[in-house]
């Protein structure tokens, strides 16, 4: 049998990333934490969790920490048949896209009662894996083929539209989109992994460039860097659909948006269906549907 105790300062310190914060959450010392870690340890014959500046978990540690979160799921459910009073509040961690978060998902968050919600922010086309490190239960992804343990769910489609603002577009394309004025003219890119932009480019030029651009990790700030004229940028449309109806914002070449289909992969052995129906829900309402939205996964 594997100690509740124990297994709740390993999740700790995994999700904390240190002994003395680990120790805050559960309210007891720094040396009790390390001594349950170390007695798990010792319990299963392993390192769980490798001592630094932060700490992180080992693969068999990152099995544990799904195993705990999905007891713990689980147990909430049972309790809240029985005794709803008493039923305790588990932190469910997802991991799900920033413009995703900002756009439709958390009003659909708000609809799921009885969690604690844990987000990990990550690109789409990064988000899943955090799943097969087994460091999330779900993940909203680009990648529509099934994880193994997982099921996948189709929600719809995603689209960016190249935008800034109209003296934006004077002052840098006033000869229209060309080579010449992209590598000149400054976007904004959200952080090293997001290459929307880059895609865009490259399908309207045919062909990759280098052009300037300012990093900006916020959606929010994305919208209102374009409406100040600081870059061009690729922004969901719902996000800036009220922009470009009041012509704040408009298009660089417009007619050309880059879709980004969108599926929630999630944990076969959580007890996830609440959260599940939430956000297939809300991307019904939200998203462009797709032929995948209206079938299954590959």
């Amino acid at each position: 049998m594997l100690d509740p105790g124990q297994l709740a300062a390993l999740v700790a310190v995994h999700r904390h990333g240190s002994f003395e914060r680990a120790a805050a959450a559960l309210n007891v010392t720094p040396s009790a934490v390390s001594q349950r870690i170390r007695a798990l340890e010792d319990h299963l014959g392993t390192i769980l969790i490798l001592r630094g500046q932060p700490c992180t978990a080992t693969e068999p540690a990152l099995r544990l920490v799904r195993h705990a979160e999905t007891v713990a799921l689980m147990e909430r459910e049972a309790l809240a048949e029985l005794r709803p009073a008493a039923a305790p509040r588990p932190t469910l961690r997802i991991a799900v896209t920033a413009d995703s978060l900002a756009a439709w998902v958390l009003p659909a968050l708000a609809a799921v009662e009885g969690v604690n919600f844990d987000v990990v922010i990550d690109d789409q086309d990064h988000s899943l894996d955090w799943l097969r490190r087994g460091d999330v239960l779900g993940a909203i992804t680009a990648h529509g083929a099934p994880v193994q343990g997982c099921d996948c769910h189709p929600l719809g489609t995603m689209r960016y539209l190249a935008t800034a603002s109209p003296a934006y577009l004077a002052r840098w394309f006033p000869e229209g989109m060309t080579p010449e004025s992209v590598t000149s003219a400054p976007a904004m890119t959200f952080n090293l992994k997001d290459r929307l932009q880059a895609d865009w480019v490259a399908g309207i030029l045919g062909r990759r460039v280098a052009f300037p651009t300012h990093w900006i990790g916020s959606s929010q700030s994305f919208v209102e860097g374009a409406l100040l004229g600081l870059g061009w940028g690729m922004n969901p449309d719902l996000l800036i659909k009220d922009h470009l109806a009041a012509g704040r914002l408009v298009e660089l070449v417009p007619g050309t948006p880059l879709d980004v289909r969108l599926f929630w992969q999630a944990s076969r052995i959580a007890p996830l269906a609440a959260v599940t129906a939430a956000l297939k829900g809300r991307a019904a309402a939200a998203l462009r549907a797709s032929a995948e939205a209206r079938g299954s996964c590959k």
